[in-house]
């Protein structure tokens, strides 16, 4: 079984990550933050360093994603590997970042890529307003991220809904959290083992 959850950043994807692995006795795959080659770089010239921090995301995503086909434990990972062509790169093409031609063979590569993996048993999406993001980046006291913008943010949220409207790849679960804190509040993370609890219960049944 393959979950991912997808989100914003800041969304509290990486913490319900390691959450929700340590409950189902899930094997965790986590989005590389810490030894990213280019991610302080990026947030310092997007322009520069756009084009080989995402190819930098898709390798490392995709090579997560066919360990699902190696493994027989149940994986959870730290965003999907779709939110790089379908919110990321668009983001950056639509600031100026990333070029045409730079977006048009970044596709081309994402196309290939995908056309071998899996796509996850269940897509789990942290909806999460800008206000909420900001404020998450600036306790997890990140410093190369205390530079992103909110307009980045706001441009991000809406590719994020436009995808999430459109997503056909399996089962789709969103989870608004507006009013939920699943690190402090137990009853808030319990709600969310229930609506997870209720999918795969479902996707169970109709096999």
């Amino acid at each position: 079984m393959y979950i991912a959850i997808a989100g914003n950043i800041g969304s509290g994807k990486t913490t319900l990550t390691g959450k929700l692995a340590e409950h189902f006795g899930w094997e965790p795959r986590y989005e590389s933050a810490d030894d990213n080659p280019y991610l302080e770089d990026f947030y310092g010239d997007m322009s520069r360093w756009a084009f080989p921090l995402q190819i930098y995301f898709l390798n490392s995503r995709f090579r997560q994603v066919m360990e699902v086909s190696k493994n027989d434990a149940p994986i959870i990972q730290d965003r999907s590997i779709y939110e790089d062509a379908h919110i990321f790169a668009r983001q950056l093409n639509n600031d100026g970042h990333l070029t045409n031609r730079d977006q048009e063979c970044f596709n081309k590569v994402f196309n290939s890529v995908t056309d071998h993996a899996p796509a996850p048993d269940l897509l789990i999406y942290l909806r999460t307003s800008v206000p909420q993001l900001i404020d998450h980046i600036r306790k997890r006291g990140r410093e190369y991220e205390q530079s992103i913008s909110r307009a980045y943010l706001t441009g991000l949220n809406e590719f994020y809904e436009e995808w999430i409207s459109n997503y056909d790849q399996g089962k789709l679960l969103v989870i608004d959290m507006e009013d939920l804190d699943f690190v402090e509040n137990k009853v808030d993370f319990d709600q969310i083992i229930g609506s997870i609890d209720a999918e795969l219960q479902a996707a169970k049944a109709r096999v």
